[in-house]
């Protein structure tokens, strides 16, 4: 990007030098109206053809840089607007698994806790039936939590497959 930049002000110079070569031969109308011939021989329409040939030339290539650097824009923009997507894609991926590691956390908690109490009152031999059924209830929602988990971790490398699969595809 910055060879083209560097180009199209070399080129833009060439063409600032081109016209103030132009602008500085004398106009044969203006010498008309002073009675003096005009200086214009052969050799000066020649170099003023070759110069306005080589002005056309330096605007052809001008204006070609210039669809490049559009090209060249256009595809960062398309990439930096595909790469945002893919961001966003992955926020929300470590959102949902954020959220299922919170939940198997808690439930967790929750189970330690229930079997510690149970523990304890088996312990004095003075167990609940409810306490029992609690630690059942609380082992089958960490059971749950742990394959919610999982989920959202097989489908965040999934995400992270599909390009790649699409890129050999």
């Amino acid at each position: 990007m910055a060879d083209i930049e560097e180009l199209e002000g070399r080129i833009l110079a060439a063409l600032d030098r081109i016209g103030d070569g132009v602008a500085r031969l004398p106009e044969p109308e203006a010498l008309a109206g002073t009675g003096a011939a005009p200086a214009t021989s052969a050799e000066d329409t020649g170099r003023i053809a070759e110069l306005e040939s080589a002005l056309e030339d330096e605007r052809l290539v001008s204006a070609q840089l210039e669809e490049r650097v559009k090209a060249l824009k256009a595809r960062q923009d398309e990439t930096i607007e595909r790469l945002r997507g893919q961001i966003e894609e992955m926020r929300a991926q470590a959102a949902t698994t954020q959220e299922a590691s919170e939940q198997l956390r808690q439930v967790n908690a929750d189970l330690r806790d229930l079997t510690a109490r149970l523990r304890t009152q088996l312990a004095e031999g003075t167990a609940e039936p409810h306490l029992i059924n609690k630690a059942m209830m609380a082992e089958l929602e960490a059971l749950r939590a742990t394959r919610a988990a999982d989920r959202a971790e097989v489908q965040a490398v999934i995400a992270e497959l599909r390009p790649m699969i699409a890129e050999e595809g």
